[in-house]
């Protein structure tokens, strides 16, 4: 069996990640075990913090030697690719635009591409802000090393895709403390706005208050959980972008991903497309380290107890407003995709939320970001038609191309 796995990263920082799940695979006998070959597929982005190529193409060769290949892929790669498409007639060239070209969600599509044309049968991909490894609630917390990998091969024979599980700061929301500005119904009244039929605010609640933003992994799951298969809601089968397994043998890869140009939800969007597949949730989960003050535990370092998230802090503000600005960018297509009929009423409820505690949440996180949440959801909203028009000429220009990339197998040089 061929296991690719696929990063799609900006992060200089790579090359730590890199040696964890190496690592990872050799402690649990993946690397040793004849049956399978694991190549990794790196689509990386220079301008996301200004790194360099050889940020993740200098890796400790010894540990590269475990695995049976690494594929790079920049702009310029991925660009050939895209012109070599339209050159042959597979697709033109709005269509290889909308598939290969700028953007997070695109990336990904470039990196299951180039899995279908190397063979692969998996495709897991990881982020380079989550570890395989779980945090249970404790004083100290409990640190559990995980087999992500091993997880979804078991899982995945009989499953189009497998998803994990997270824990650690898996939502950018901080801990806040309340007061008159911002109080805790207004706070809800935001998280309601933001939210969808998953992610609510009875579910942040506990996380954001009682925990201060921590998500700690379930021991009956760690110590026998079983895989589950997930059900459909409005249309959905929710799945996370990372911790992820499609099964190129199977459905796994017979849609792209998607996200309206300037927003983010590729995995929300994919979601909408898996109605007919079979989707398993699988007992394994990744440490998602979203603020980025654990990266000592890529060395090893194990902290006793996780700090709150402290709501006050420029940088978090930062991450919060951004995130919250992210998600007003792809609500109004995620309710025209999944919920029509509610599309007017929805988008008038989150108007009206938006102009209440815009200017309390700029005064409280003392952050201009927030006062853009009303004007950005009118933009987004008067243009779902044209989003949603490019979501559907996206799915089908990758339905037009995914037969030729089956095709047209590349060799392990070609790769």
């Amino acid at each position: 069996m061929k296991i690719g796995i696929g990063f799609v990263t900006g992060r200089k920082g790579f090359k730590h990640l890199f040696q964890t799940y190496v690592n990872n695979w050799n402690e649990h006998g993946l690397v040793e075990d004849h049956s399978m070959s694991l190549r990794m597929f790196i689509a990386y982005d220079l301008s996301y913090f200004g790194t360099q190529a050889s940020d993740y193409k200098r890796l400790d060769p010894e540990l590269s030697g475990k695995l049976d290949g690494i594929s790079w892929f920049g702009s310029t790669r991925i660009d050939d690719e895209r012109r070599r498409l339209v050159r042959e007639g597979v697709l033109d060239s709005a269509e290889s635009e909308m598939l290969f070209g700028q953007g997070y969600g695109k990336k990904r599509n470039a990196v299951v591409w180039f899995a279908i044309r190397a063979g692969m049968d998996r495709l897991l991909f990881v982020d380079d802000d989550e570890y395989p490894m779980a945090v249970e609630r404790g004083e100290p917390v409990h640190w559990r090393g995980q087999s992500v990998l091993g997880a979804h091969l078991f899982a995945s024979p009989d499953a189009d895709i497998t998803h994990g599980r997270h824990c650690g700061y898996i939502s950018p929301i901080p801990k806040v403390k309340f007061d008159n500005t911002l109080t805790e119904d207004k706070f809800a009244l935001l998280i309601r706005a933001l939210s969808n039929d998953i992610v609510s605010w009875e579910t942040i609640r506990t996380v954001v208050i009682g925990d201060g933003g921590v998500t700690y992994a379930d021991p009956a799951i760690v110590d026998g959980g079983l895989p589950m298969e997930v059900e459909s809601v409005n249309g959905m089968k929710f799945i996370s972008g990372a911790n992820l397994c499609l099964n190129l043998n199977r459905g796994g890869a017979d849609s792209p991903f998607f996200n309206p140009p300037g927003a983010r939800g590729e995995d929300t969007f994919l979601s909408t497309c898996l109605e007919d597949k079979r989707v398993i949730r699988v007992p394994a989960y990744t440490f998602h380290d979203g603020f980025l003050r654990y990266q000592s535990l890529l060395h090893g370092v194990l902290p006793k107890r996780l700090e709150a998230v402290d709501a006050r802090e420029p940088s978090v503000v930062k991450r919060f407003a951004k995130a919250a600005i992210g998600w007003v960018r792809y609500k109004p297509l995620l309710t025209y995709v999944t919920n029509r009929t509610a599309f007017e009423s929805t988008i008038e409820s989150m108007e009206d939320t938006f102009r209440r505690i815009g200017p309390d949440l700029r005064d409280y996180f003392k952050a201009d970001e927030f006062t853009r949440l009303l004007p950005e959801l009118k933009r987004f909203a008067r243009k779902v038609p044209e989003h949603y028009e490019l979501f559907e000429q996206t799915k089908d220009a990758w339905k037009k191309a995914l037969p030729w990339a089956k095709s047209n197998p590349l060799g392990a040089d070609g790769i």
